[in-house]
Order: structure tokens, then sequence, then C-alpha cells
């Protein structure tokens, strides 16, 4: 079964005339930094439908999942897709493409991605092993 998507602007008109449940599926601290300002969030590794279903706010409408730039929106509904929920939607083109159209977001404090700590930590370890390479032949030579 292929995803159903959305233009992030016609989901903003579909909420101003009703209620939608719409989850960001990011991680928190993406979440934090920016997001849709209709949306929830419900990280994609915490996603079950048991949770889905007990955050809803509009029961019998239609799921609507939004991430980053669409991919992991597009693994939410392929999940809830297996668990038999039909009734499912990507946002197209994620949170990137919600706010190039202009559409309102809320903003936290900016974080550091993973990626990023990752490289800062190998970063720090190849420079302090460069040091005590250097700091060794001066204790044992």
């Amino acid at each position: 079964m292929t995803v159903a998507e959305i233009s992030p602007v016609r989901l903003a008109e579909r909420a101003r005339t009703q209620k939608i449940d719409l989850f960001d599926v990011r991680t928190p601290a993406e979440f934090t930094e920016i997001h849709a300002q209709n949306a929830r969030n419900l990280p994609l590794d915490e996603l079950d439908l048991a949770k889905v279903q007990g955050m809803r706010t509009a029961p019998g409408e239609a799921i609507y999942f939004i991430c980053r730039s669409g991919s992991r929106g597009k693994k939410a509904c392929e999940k809830l897709l297996a668990a038999g929920v039909t009734d499912v939607v990507n946002v197209e083109g994620g949170t990137l493409a919600w706010e190039q159209a202009g559409l309102p977001v809320l903003r936290g404090r900016k974080a550091i991605s993973l990626e990023r700590q990752v490289r800062i930590a190998a970063g720090t370890l190849v420079l302090l092993g460069v040091a005590l390479g250097f700091v060794h032949p001066l204790f044992f030579g």
C-alpha cells in the first residue's frame, strides 16, 4: 500500500476548518528547535498504535505525520499501515516545506544535532591521542 501525502499548505487550510491530529516524529530536541504550530511530538522510535490512539484529539479523521523532510513521516505512516490503520497521511517535505510555505512554526532553543555531537567527540579523541603521543615519549623516553 502506498503512503498518502498532503502538502503543508493544504493541511494548514484543513486545520483552519477542522480538528487534525498532526504528529511530529522527530526527536524531542529537533521538535523543540522548530515545529509546525499544530504538531505534537511523538518520536518515531516510540511510535505504536496504542500511543497514537491515546494522543488523538480528532478520532475518525486522518492521522498526519511530519518530520524534518518527509522520510521519517513516511516511515511512521508505513508502521501504522502495517498495524492496520488505513487513514494515515505524510506531510510532503516535512517541517522544512512547512516553514518555506510561510506557515506558523514555534521555535525553541537551538540544539546541536547528533551527527555534529559525534563529530565533536571524535575530533576531541583524535586531538587527545595526538597530544598523548607527544607527552608519552617525554615520560618514558
